[in-house]
C-alpha cells in the first residue's frame, strides 16, 4: 500500500451500448488518503456521479480497477468501511427519520445517530416519518445515514443541494468532524461553499480529470 485509502487505476467506464454508448470516465487516476475531505467538482456530466457509484461499489469499472483499502471496491463492501449517500437518497418513507438513520446499525448497539441527528438540526423531527419531512431534512437524514457508523470512506453525491446557508454550515460541521475522526469523505459537488474547505479538489471535464493548477 501506498498510504492510499482509495486508489482509482487507469479507470475508463461507458453507459450504454451500441450506437447509444456513452464515454462517461476515460482513464481516471486517482489516489485519496483517509482523514480526507475529497471534492469532486466539474459541470453535470463530468463522471462525478459514475466516479461516486464505481468508489461506493454499487457498480464495476468498465476497465481499470478501483481500490478501497487494497480491495476491489465492487461488490459493496460493508457500510462501515464505504458508505453512501446517493443523489436519490433512497429513505423508507414509511419509517421515520432516525430509524432510517439506524438502518446501517442494524444490531451493532450503541450509536452516533442521537447526536447527528441533533447537529444536523433533525432532533425535532427524528419521530416523523420521513415521506413527512422536507427534501431538505431527507437529504440530511440520508447524511446522517451515511455516517451514522463512522465509514473508513463515506460517498456524498450532491450533500448540500438542497440546504439553504444554516443548512450547509451544519453539514460542513459534521463532516469536519467526520474527517477528524478518520474517515474520507468524497463528496461530488458543485457547491462553492463545499470546495473552499476541502482538503484535496479533483476537478473532472468530459470523464477525465483535470491537471492540478
Amino acid at each position: 500500500m501506498t498510504g492510499a485509502l482509495v486508489e482509482v487505476r487507469a479507470v475508463s467506464h461507458t453507459r450504454g451500448s451500441g450506437a447509444s454508448a456513452t464515454q462517461v470516465l476515460q482513464d481516471v487516476d486517482l489516489s485519496l488518503p483517509p482523514a480526507t475531505l475529497a471534492v469532486l467538482a466539474g459541470r453535470s456530466g463530468s463522471g462525478k456521479s459514475t466516479l461516486c457509484h464505481l468508489v461506493a461499489g454499487v457498480m464495476a469499472p468498465g476497465a481499470g480497477q478501483v481500490l478501497v483499502d487494497g480491495r476491489a471496491a465492487y461488490p459493496a463492501a460493508d457500510w462501515a468501511t464505504v458508505s453512501l449517500l446517493p443523489q436519490r437518497l433512497a429513505l423508507e418513507p414509511e419509517l421515520t427519520v432516525a430509524e432510517n438513520v439506524l438502518l446501517p446499525a442494524g444490531v451493532r448497539g450503541r450509536s452516533p445517530a442521537a447526536d447527528l441527528l441533533e447537529r444536523l438540526g433533525l432532533a425535532a423531527i427524528a419521530g416523523r416519518p420521513a415521506r413527512d419531512t422536507s427534501l431538505g431534512e431527507q437529504q440530511r437524514a440520508a447524511l446522517a445515514r451515511a455516517l451514522v457508523l463512522n465509514p473508513a470512506v463515506a460517498v456524498l453525491d450532491e450533500p448540500t443541494a438542497h440546504q439553504d446557508d444554516d443548512h450547509v454550515r451544519l453539514i460542513l460541521e459534521v463532516l469536519a468532524a467526520s474527517v477528524t475522526a478518520g474517515t474520507l469523505a468524497l463528496v461530488a459537488t458543485h457547491d462553492q461553499r463545499v470546495i473552499d474547505v476541502a482538503g484535496v479538489v479533483v476537478r473532472l471535464r468530459s470523464g477525465r480529470v483535470l491537471p492540478a493548477a
